[in-house]
C-alpha cells in the first residue's frame, strides 16, 4: 500500500486514473511531460500545462443516459466517483441535450483537484522510455501525442508497428464578431426549448462558393511518412469531406433541417453552427469544423460565411497526427501489455476515441490497479455495460487485423436475449440491463 503506482500522462484518462488510485489510499505519481523544466515536453496541440487539457471540441457529446451510449457512459462514470465527469459538471456551458464545457475551467479544475490531494505526486518530466524494472505497477495513458521515445520504445518490446490517424481542431471565434444580424440562437428541432447553438445560413450560391474556395484553399502538407495515414471519420477535416463529394458537408455538419431561419421563415440551404465554448459566452467554436486549411486561407475561407465576414479567431483550426496501439493484439482483458505485464495501457493510446471513452479507460485501468495493490483479482465490468462494452471492443472483441479507433455505441453491446419484440424497446432494454448489471458489480466490488 505504501509503493505507489507510477502513471505517464496527465491528460483525462492519466487524470481520471490518477484520481481513482488516490481515492482508494494507494500513493500515485502522476508523470506529465508538458511543463518539464527541459522544454521537451511541448507538442504540436496543446496550449497549456493544465491537466486534462482539451486539445480539440470542448464537448462531451450526448449526456442523455437513456437513449445514448455516451450518455449512458457518462452516468456510469459519475456512479463511480469520476473526477473527469465531476469537472466536466462543474465547468458546464449550454449545448441543449449535449455536455459542453469551458475549457479551461474544466482543466484547471481536474488540475486543482489531483494538486492538493495528499496520495497524488506530479512530476512534471518526460518519460523516455519504458518504465524502470522497479516500478511494479504503471499505467501510461500517454494518449494520441505520446513522445517520440516512448513510442519507440514500445514499438520495440511489442514487435508492433503503430497503428495512426490523423485528428483535426475547428476553430473557435469570438462572440463579439459574429454578426448577429444574421446568425440566429436556435438548437436543431427546438429540442428542450433551448437556444444554445448559433445559426449562420447559406443560400445555393453562397454554399457552392463556399465549397469551391474551400477546395482551392492551400492545405497542410503531409510529411512523406504520413501520406497514407487515414483520417477518423468523427474528426474529419470539412474540406476532406468536400473532396469526396460538394454536397457531403450539406448532409452532415452543416446540414439546415430542423432549423427555420427567422429572417426569411424557411430553411436555408446549408447551416453553419457554432456552440458555446467558454463559461462567459465569449468563445464559440464552430461545430464539425476541423480544418487542415492553412491559417491565412483558413480565415479568408471561413469569413466567408454569412455572419462571419469579421469574425475574430481565438484559435485556428489545425491538424495533428494521433497514434494508438493494436490493444486486442497486445492487450489482455484488464489492459496489462502482454509483454510486460506491470504496464497497464489507458485512454486514447489504447484505441478508444472521445474524452469520456478515454477517461473511462482510464477509470477502469486504475480499479484494476487498485484490486492488484490490494491483493484481489480485477474484475471487469460487465460487457452489458457502456464501460464493459468499450473495454471488450479494444482488448479483443475487435479483429486486431483491421482494428480502429471507436467510440462507445450501442453497436458494441451483446445482443438482448430474448431479443425485443420491437425497434423500439431495443435502447430502452439495453440501458435498463446495464444499469442492474453495473450496480451488481458495484457491489461486488
Amino acid at each position: 500500500m505504501t509503493k505507489p503506482v507510477h502513471i505517464i500522462g496527465g491528460g483525462l484518462a492519466g487524470s481520471e486514473a490518477a484520481w481513482q488510485i488516490a481515492q482508494a489510499g494507494i500513493p500515485v505519481i502522476l508523470h506529465e511531460m508538458r511543463g518539464d523544466a527541459a522544454g521537451l515536453g511541448r507538442t504540436d496541440a496543446h496550449k497549456t500545462d493544465g491537466l486534462a487539457e482539451l486539445v480539440c471540441s470542448n464537448s462531451f457529446r450526448s449526456d442523455d443516459p437513456d437513449n445514448n451510449a455516451v450518455g449512458l457512459i457518462h452516468q456510469e462514470m459519475r456512479a463511480l466517483d469520476s473526477l473527469i465527469m465531476r469537472h466536466a459538471d462543474g465547468a458546464r456551458v449550454p449545448a441543449g441535450s449535449a455536455l459542453a464545457v469551458d475549457r479551461d475551467q474544466f482543466s484547471n479544475g481536474v488540475t486543482a483537484a489531483l494538486a492538493v490531494h495528499p496520495g497524488v505526486t506530479i512530476v512534471r518530466e518526460l518519460i523516455a522510455g519504458l518504465p524502470p524494472t522497479d516500478w511494479d505497477s504503471v499505467i501510461i495513458a500517454t494518449g494520441p501525442l505520446t513522445a517520440a521515445p516512448l513510442a519507440e520504445a514500445i514499438r520495440s518490446l511489442t514487435g508492433e508497428d503503430s497503428l495512426a490517424f490523423f485528428d483535426a481542431i475547428a476553430p473557435v471565434i469570438h462572440y463579439d464578431s459574429i454578426n448577429r444580424d444574421i446568425a440566429w440562437l436556435q438548437s436543431r428541432w427546438d429540442r428542450d426549448d433551448t437556444k444554445d447553438y448559433l445559426n449562420c445560413p447559406m443560400d445555393k450560391a453562397q454554399y457552392n462558393d463556399f465549397i469551391d474556395a474551400m477546395l482551392a484553399a492551400e492545405k497542410t502538407e503531409f510529411k512523406a511518412w504520413e501520406a497514407d495515414t487515414p483520417y477518423f471519420d468523427g474528426c474529419m477535416p470539412i474540406e476532406v469531406m468536400a473532396e469526396r463529394g460538394r454536397n457531403t458537408p450539406r448532409f452532415g455538419p452543416m446540414k439546415p433541417v430542423g432549423l427555420t431561419n427567422p429572417a426569411t421563415g424557411r430553411r436555408a440551404w446549408a447551416v453553419v453552427q457554432l456552440r458555446q465554448d467558454n463559461a462567459l459566452g465569449t468563445l464559440w467554436n464552430m461545430v464539425g469544423f476541423q480544418t487542415k486549411m492553412k491559417h491565412a486561407d483558413q480565415v479568408r475561407v471561413l469569413r466567408m460565411i454569412p455572419g462571419l465576414e469579421q469574425a475574430e479567431f481565438a484559435k485556428l483550426g489545425g491538424l495533428h497526427r494521433n497514434t494508438f496501439i493494436n490493444s486486442p493484439r497486445l492487450l489482455d482483458a484488464t489492459l496489462r501489455l502482454k509483454a510486460m505485464p506491470a504496464v497497464r495501457f489507458a485512454g486514447q493510446i489504447t484505441g478508444c476515441e472521445g474524452y469520456v471513452e478515454s477517461a473511462a479507460v482510464g477509470l477502469m485501468a486504475a480499479r484494476f490497479a487498485i484490486a492488484e495493490r490490494l491483493g484481489r483479482v480485477p474484475v471487469p465490468p460487465p460487457a452489458t455495460t457502456a464501460m464493459g462494452a468499450l473495454l471488450g471492443h479494444i482488448t479483443g472483441g475487435a479483429d486486431a487485423a483491421t482494428f480502429q479507433p471507436m467510440n462507445v455505441n450501442f453497436g458494441l453491446f451483446p445482443p438482448l436475449s430474448p431479443p425485443p419484440t420491437s425497434k423500439d424497446q431495443r435502447k430502452p432494454a439495453l440501458v435498463a440491463r446495464a444499469r442492474a448489471d453495473l450496480a451488481e458489480w458495484m457491489a461486488a466490488a
